[in-house]
């Protein structure tokens, strides 16, 4: 039994070794644009952390999770012998409990989506009348993704129309599973628009466009349009 928990408190004090070791080296790096500097972190010199990690995690038990238990004999001899230490052993299944609850929710229960990266077309439709705003810089859009937000790309390309009302074009990368998708439009002179977009948590891509929906509380009449589909990466 003490071998069993000896190794695991090796395994623990390697897996704390290897990424703070990892994190620390990249955090002195500074800025990585490329991932370069993480991987090599991570993969080249987390190893060493990795070592010494487990090194001082079975030192650790040595130490700390292994005592000596006194018990008295029928001669009065008092004799010592080594036990675990109960507060360690709690202690250590704690962490490896949350580690392995850790490992289920990224792996199993990931709140990524299934599909990966997925890619949301939006086009926003002006009113009758309206036009567009001579620079892109001047239109703002945001795509909540839960407690976050996705990454908007608007391009060159950007200006649209259907007939003769003007439109916006722009794509939105969706990555987390939530039930909860708000996209927001704000223009110079227009109130901030919002819509409530109608996808499950973990959506499949949809085949074509939505039809057009009006933003939330807005009247029917000269308010911007929304429609939208949902294409995957992979």
């Amino acid at each position: 039994m003490r071998i069993i928990f000896g190794f695991l408190s090796g395994l623990l004090g390697a897996l704390a070794g290897w990424l703070g070791l990892a994190f620390a080296i990249a955090a002195l790096a500074g800025p990585d644009r490329d991932g370069g500097i993480a991987m090599g972190a991570f993969f080249d010199i987390g190893p060493i952390g990795g070592v010494i990690g487990f090194a001082a995690g079975v030192w650790l038990f040595v130490r700390l999770g292994v005592v000596s238990d006194s018990m008295a004999s029928p001669d009065a001899a008092t004799a010592s012998r080594a036990r675990i230490s109960r507060p360690y052993v709690i202690i250590l299944l704690l962490l490896i409990g949350a580690i392995v609850w850790t490992v289920w929710y990224e792996l199993i229960r990931s709140p990524y989506l299934t599909h990966g990266f997925m890619t949301l077309e939006l086009q926003f439709r002006l009113p009758q009348g309206m036009t567009l705003p001579p620079d892109k810089a001047d239109v703002q859009i945001e795509v909540g993704e839960g407690r976050g937000s996705a990454i908007i790309d608007l391009t060159n390309r950007w200006r649209g129309h259907d007939g003769e009302r003007q439109a916006i074009l722009a794509t939105a990368s969706l990555m987390y599973k939530t039930s909860h998708r708000t996209v927001t439009l704000t223009m110079p002179g227009v109130p901030a628009q919002t819509w409530l977009l109608d996808l499950a948590s973990d959506p499949d891509p949809t085949p074509s466009f939505s039809g057009w929906h009006l933003p939330n509380g807005a009247p029917a009449a000269r308010g911007i349009e929304l429609n939208y589909r949902l294409k995957a990466d992979r």
